[in-house]
């Protein structure tokens, strides 16, 4: 009996080391471009959850947590990663630079596309396979990843940094109650944080994302609850009808009950988990990115 009490203390201990995160990875060590000062704020980093590796599905998921454009959810951050990584995907938590600490667009989404590219460049050291990395958000950590989904590149060839040489664009998406519009139906608060006070038109359309969609945007599954009250459900159900418009897959669920901000569900005590995640799951499946 001690025998197998000391190996299940091991294995669980084993278990728990696969889960804990590595430490953050600078986006750029010698300082990000735009950058206003040197403190933490001004770093944007990625934090990678790897799945123990007889679960490892070789796939990867950015994932960008919510926080209005103002602060970051931790939730939706490393409480997302630690879920992918149980189910054998690797969760990488993107810390972006935020409108509360005097940053503007174009340094959010500058954070997500290098975010892609330094994922992919750590392809061998994290086990991943290059053309499985996808993005996922949450409130306005959903605009963001609905922005690189919409204004990603292919990288620069002649880049002198190796990592610029990488391609932006995500494999899928996944958007939680996502801020997808900058227009009525936007959160005002994300877009004060993200455009400022009185942005010009053409940058509220360029970053209206449902209007930003083309064959070439990826697979995304989307989920919304129709009392949500701080993000209008009309965000995802304009995106979804816009990737249908440009024949590109998606799956789209709008449960009644669950209003904003909830995550995985289950609140604090860990309880049973909202529908979507295994709904996700499934998508996930069928993509190629989970068993």
């Amino acid at each position: 009996m001690r025998i197998l009490t000391i190996f299940l203390t091991l294995t669980i201990a084993a278990a728990t080391l696969h889960a804990a995160p590595l430490a953050p990875l600078p986006l750029w060590p010698a300082g990000a471009p735009g950058a206003l000062g040197d403190k933490d704020d001004d770093k944007p980093t990625l934090t990678a959850f790897l799945p123990a590796p007889e679960k490892a599905t070789g796939a990867a998921i950015v994932v960008c947590p919510g926080g209005g454009y103002g602060g970051l959810a931790p939730h939706e951050g490393a409480g997302y990663a630690g879920w992918l990584a149980e189910h054998g995907i690797a969760g990488i938590v993107l810390k972006y630079r935020l409108g509360s600490k005097g940053y503007r667009h174009p340094a959010m989404l500058n954070d997500a596309a290098r975010a892609m590219r330094l994922t992919r460049s750590q392809a061998a050291a994290w086990k991943i396979d290059t053309k499985r990395v996808g993005i996922m958000g949450s409130s306005a950590g959903g605009h963001l990843a609905s922005t690189l989904l919409t204004h990603s590149d292919a990288g620069k060839a002649d880049a002198t940094d190796p990592v610029e040489r990488r391609s932006s664009r995500p494999d899928l998406g996944i958007l939680c109650y996502a801020v997808i519009s900058m227009g009525p139906n936007t959160h005002n608060g994300s877009r004060k944080n993200l455009l400022g006070e009185n942005p010009p038109p053409e940058l509220v359309e360029r970053l209206s994302n449902e209007k930003q969609v083309t064959r070439e945007t990826p697979p995304c599954f989307i989920w919304h609850t129709w009392e949500d009250s701080a993000v209008k459900v009309e965000n995802s159900l304009d995106f979804a009808a816009a990737l249908r418009k440009n024949n590109v897959p998606f799956d789209l669920h709008i449960y009644q009950n669950g209003g904003h901000g909830m995550g995985l569900g289950g609140g604090r005590a860990g309880g049973e988990r909202h529908p979507w995640a295994a709904d996700c799951l499934f998508w996930l499946k069928a993509q190629g990115f989970a068993k």
